[in-house]
């Protein structure tokens, strides 16, 4: 019997120190304006994460932070509105992501950094590298499009009339574990769906201005077209192209699509670390 109650009192302590270490993980930078969350894991070469629209660095990736934290210094950020991250009284661009994730890289005092962008954030990171490419070190730039023929046929019908109940329920529910506010995740929906209707990408000679190293990667069912795929790749000399089977993030195991039994994941890191290590 004592024995058993030592060994209870050592799991109790335990998961304590794990739920306190995860805990202490995540901090607050003031940023331009509003308060930035950002979780730092591993150690090594940095490399930031930026997740998709709608979403957090748990939703997205959530699946593979613990195996690319075995090899790099993870910065995980959560960008305007989203997540644990505050919001300004104006709207949501690629600009000023991407110029939000400059300041907290200087603050952290990291010269340059390898940036993952999946969805939304791949579109922050084709930002960083036109606008801040001192800050940059190599790019993999997943799901996302440069510009708006890019998307599949139909994409762009309706932006105008979705409403939140289109916002997959995975998304609201983690939003809602965090800030437990329906009218800021309305506010995130509405701002994420502006940007989105407002978009007009970028011109294939901003594309060519980009020096950093790329690795582009879509699914092969995603909403970013193949062949657009291919276009970007043609544009960025060196570059590197991955086209995975499954939908959109399937390949990184993103939330909507997390299956224990599907270990594409393991592949993606494995492919995003010798892309990194190269030289």
């Amino acid at each position: 019997m004592k024995t058993i109650k030592i060994l209870i009192f050592n799991l109790t302590m335990l998961l304590m120190a794990t739920l306190a270490n995860a805990q202490s993980t995540g901090k607050y930078a003031d940023v331009n304006g509003i308060k930035m969350y950002y979780e730092i894991h591993g150690s090594g070469n940095p490399l930031i994460l930026l997740h998709g629209g709608g979403s957090t660095i748990q939703t997205s990736f959530g699946t593979i932070l613990p195996a690319l934290a075995k090899t790099h210094r993870v910065i995980a950020v959560e960008l305007q509105a989203h997540g644990h991250t505050g919001d300004r009284n104006a709207p949501e661009t690629f600009k000023q992501d991407a110029d939000d994730v400059a300041e907290l890289l200087r603050q952290l005092d990291i010269p340059n950094a390898d940036i993952l962008g999946f969805s939304n954030g791949g579109q922050t990171t084709l930002e960083l590298a036109i606008n801040h490419p001192e800050k940059v070190h190599k790019i993999v730039v997943a799901s996302a499009f440069y510009k708006r023929d890019g998307a599949p046929d139909g994409f762009w019908d309706g932006f105008d009339k979705v409403s939140l109940n289109n916002m997959p329920k995975i998304y609201q529910d983690e939003y809602l574990k965090i800030n437990h506010d329906q009218a800021k995740l309305l506010n995130m929906f509405n701002k994420d769906v502006q940007r989105m209707e407002n978009f007009k990408g970028w011109t294939d000679e901003q594309i060519k201005s980009i020096k950093a190293p790329a690795f582009i990667v879509i699914g092969d069912q995603d909403v970013v077209k193949p062949e657009h795929a291919v276009e970007m790749h043609r544009l960025l000399p060196g570059s590197r192209l991955a086209i995975l089977p499954g939908a959109h993030g399937e390949y990184l195991g993103e939330a909507l699509f997390r299956n224990p039994n599907n270990h594409l994941s393991e592949c993606f890191v494995e492919m995003v670390n010798q892309f990194l290590q190269s030289r």
